[in-house]
């Protein structure tokens, strides 16, 4: 989430909620509308705490799938320059193809799988390169034992691959259902009510200001926190960026060129297929 909306977003709610409290102060009595303070003390107390733990169970949560997503997408781009690494084992001339191919597949998690998890519109899609690798791989027909050791391995990496991806892909269309978030906003609604309660014209104006406004200022810190770590796919600080993939082709790219190997992608830089 961008910082400058999310400070905006505390600052308008806030000054809704001081507004609001120094309209119902002129009218309040003195000693706030509670004849019993301890009282509404203790209930405010209830209501703060179970509020309190809600959130703590939820930001949890949240949080979980948040760093299951960034640690996914790097395992997923240290699984690719393993097999990278594999592929050179493997025998002509499907070494090379799959070389390529999984260059092709980062390019395509970089510049299409990305972009549709920002949006939230990646679902179920596959890679398609990924099928073009189990294709390619059908044809290899190990010959010596390195081969051999080289294809085992190589479809323990396959699927330790594909499991890091599904962790990336598990944020991407959030875990916080929809009633969890109507409780949440609907407690929050009846904390901001119930603040108003203790309204007291007998304090300076300043004090109610603080009062509501720190109150206010937890509370919707606490919501754009959750809506933050439910979205970890974004530009803002903070966001999930491609950026281990990033590194793992640069790193590819390096490798390569220093063992003299040159290969093709069947791909353009974006990672769509080329005739």
């Amino acid at each position: 989430m961008n910082l400058v909306w999310s400070a905006i977003v505390i600052v308008v709610t806030v000054a809704v909620a001081v507004t609001a409290m120094l309209l119902v102060r002129r009218r309040a009595p003195e000693g706030s509308r509670f004849t019993d303070g301890d009282r509404a003390s203790g209930v405010f107390g209830v209501l703060a705490t179970g509020f309190s733990v809600l959130l703590g169970f939820v930001v949890f949560l949240a949080f979980q799938s948040y760093d299951q997503s960034r640690s996914g997408a790097e395992t997923e781009a240290l699984v690719l320059v393993q097999q990278v690494e594999t592929a050179q084992f493997l025998g002509a001339p499907a070494s090379g193809e799959l070389t390529g191919e999984l260059v092709c597949y980062g390019r395509t998690v970089i510049h299409s799988e990305w972009p549709r998890s920002e949006s939230g519109t990646q679902g179920d899609e596959i890679n398609p390169w990924g099928a073009e690798l189990f294709m390619t791989f059908k044809t290899v027909e190990p010959q010596t034992p390195s081969e051999e050791a080289a294809y085992g391995k190589w479809i323990d990496q396959t699927s330790d691959r594909e499991a890091a991806r599904m962790d990336r892909i598990h944020g991407a269309v959030g875990v916080i259902p929809a009633p969890l978030w109507v409780v949440l906003l609907l407690i929050s609604c009846v904390v901001f009510v119930f603040m108003l309660f203790f309204a007291d014209r007998s304090e300076g104006a300043l004090t109610q200001a603080v009062l509501m406004g720190s109150v206010a200022t937890v509370v919707v810190s606490m919501l754009l926190l959750i809506l933050f770590l439910n979205n970890p796919f974004h530009e803002g600080v903070g966001g999930v960026r491609p950026v281990a993939m990033e590194r793992t082709l640069g790193i590819v790219d390096q490798a390569l060129q220093a063992v003299g190997q040159r290969v093709t992608p069947p791909c353009d830089a974006l990672g769509n297929p080329v005739p």
